[in-house]
């Protein structure tokens, strides 16, 4: 009987247990932040990636219809808009290579890459993507497999041709 009255007096949960699962939700929560933060990175990594594929495509196709590359200095958007699928959000510009990266070399490059998780997460696919590496919008200065430790607000390029 003693028992059965002393089952009936606990009808909730102690201060102490309450507590340590508030911490434990709270750790977890914390690893998921962490791992979402880089996901997010390597999920714009990929957005770059492809809009500088587009771009790429795109020129290729202007090439082959006008027997003419796109006029170096001027912005993806502009000047290949009727050969691209969808407006590009961010800035994507034409240049010629520098001495470094081959002055006769026709480059396609996003501007200033806000984070340098994302500039990680480009170094990464670098030499898979054919990344090339710029620290500001007049071109590129590094090719793929010579990607120095990268910081925010610096440009990543392609090359379209040579």
């Amino acid at each position: 009987m003693k028992t059965i009255r002393n089952l009936k007096k606990r009808q909730g949960f102690t201060l102490v247990e309450l507590l340590i699962v508030i911490i434990i939700i709270g750790i977890l929560a914390g690893a998921m932040m962490m791992v979402a933060g880089s996901g997010t990175d390597r999920a714009e990594a990929t957005k770059i990636i492809s809009d500088l594929r587009t771009v790429k495509a795109a020129s290729l196709m202007l090439y082959a219809d006008n027997n003419a590359w796109p006029v170096a200095g001027t912005k993806a958007n502009e000047s290949l808009s009727s050969y691209m699928d969808r407006t590009l959000i961010d800035e994507y510009v034409i240049r010629r290579g520098d001495a470094g990266a081959g002055a006769d070399s026709l480059f396609v490059g996003r501007i200033q890459v806000p984070r340098k998780g994302i500039m990680d997460a480009l170094k990464k696919s670098a030499i898979d993507s054919g990344l090339y590496y710029g620290t500001d919008d007049w071109g590129p200065v590094n090719s793929p497999d010579q990607w120095p430790d990268p910081s925010a607000n610096q440009s990543v390029w392609v090359l379209i041709t040579r």
